[in-house]
């Protein structure tokens, strides 16, 4: 009994080495990247930041996590701040590393609601987190996650802003 069950050890060791071996590196580049947003009148100025993820496992998959805090610690004003506040991922390729980026995937994320409720954030859950579609990878491209914000300040009368973030790194191979 003892030499079969060392034996089954020794074998499924082995199958689980070569699915090891079969199975893709996984790899991931990230880059963060923040802006200011100064309301009118007495509501907290606050810093958002956004963190931008590519990563490689099998396919591309592209995810942009947000977190904010305010930068004054005395809240007056505790109004509603966004009329809008949505966060676009993109997974975009490339020829070359020098060549222009092609959005592959992406997707629209709105968190107006929760960056209202909310006055600082720095989990990581769904509820802040945007990811595009996963795509096939090839690794002749160069591959990355970028994003975009578009807010509009609640009252100041001034339309939307658009917010162009910090893209991760290229991944290549």
């Amino acid at each position: 009994m003892r030499k079969l069950l060392s034996t089954g050890i020794a074998a499924g060791t082995a199958a689980l080495a070569v699915i090891g071996l079969a199975a893709a590196p996984a790899s991931a580049a990230s880059a963060r990247s923040g802006f200011e947003v100064y309301f009118p009148g007495d509501k907290p100025e606050s810093m958002y930041n956004v963190e931008n993820t590519g990563t490689v496992s099998g396919s591309m998959t592209g995810k942009s996590v947000v977190s904010w805090q305010i930068l004054v610690d005395q809240v007056i004003d505790n109004s509603k701040r966004f009329t809008s506040f949505k966060i676009t991922t993109r997974i975009e390729e490339r020829l070359t590393k020098d060549t222009e980026d092609h959005v592959v995937t992406k997707k629209t994320c709105d968190l107006t609601k929760i960056v209202n409720d909310e006055y600082s954030w720095f989990a990581i859950e769904p509820v802040n987190t945007c990811v595009a579609p996963s795509t096939t990878y090839d690794g002749e491209l160069y591959w990355s996650t970028d994003s975009t914000i578009v807010y509009d300040i609640e009252g100041d009368g001034k339309g939307a802003f658009t917010k162009d973030l910090q893209g991760s790194p290229l991944l290549h191979g």
